[in-house]
């Protein structure tokens, strides 16, 4: 029972989030604005517990939902023959600017984190944190 409650939560969100996308005229689509409801609803127990359910029964099947994609690739062999190799080159490229922009952020992040603590040094604490990260370690 818990089950079947956590997949019409499920579905209820993304249907609401069809309707309000579709309603205000957004430029998401329906089910991103669905995954939104869905992290705010997370926080109320009688949602988590449900949806948890479904969540853990659905990653154990997970493999069964790339056949509809295995099929749909067979059926357009003559596209991915036409144009395998330009989605080859753009699924690469987007792969690497990805991971660039996200390792530029994380440093970006994590430079900001670091800063207070290092301004709050006074002169000799600095150099002395300085000196002790430059030493050398003893393996006597």
């Amino acid at each position: 029972m818990l089950a079947l409650r956590g997949i019409t939560w499920l579905l209820l969100l993304q249907s609401m989030g069809e309707v309000i996308s579709r309603g205000l005229h957004l430029p998401l689509p329906g089910p991103v604005v669905g995954m939104l409801l869905l992290l705010l609803a997370l926080r109320w127990p009688i949602v988590h517990d449900s949806v948890r359910v479904v969540a853990e029964f659905l990653l154990q099947h997970l493999s069964l939902l790339f056949v509809p994609v295995g099929v749909g690739v067979m059926t357009h062999l003559d596209v991915l023959g036409q144009y395998g190799v330009r989605i080859a080159i753009v699924i690469v490229l987007s792969t690497w600017i990805s991971l660039a922009v996200t390792g530029l952020v994380l440093r970006a992040l994590m430079r900001d984190e670091v800063a207070p603590d290092a301004a709050a040094l006074t002169s000799t604490e600095a150099s002395t944190f300085n000196d002790s990260a430059n030493a050398e370690p003893d393996h006597g």
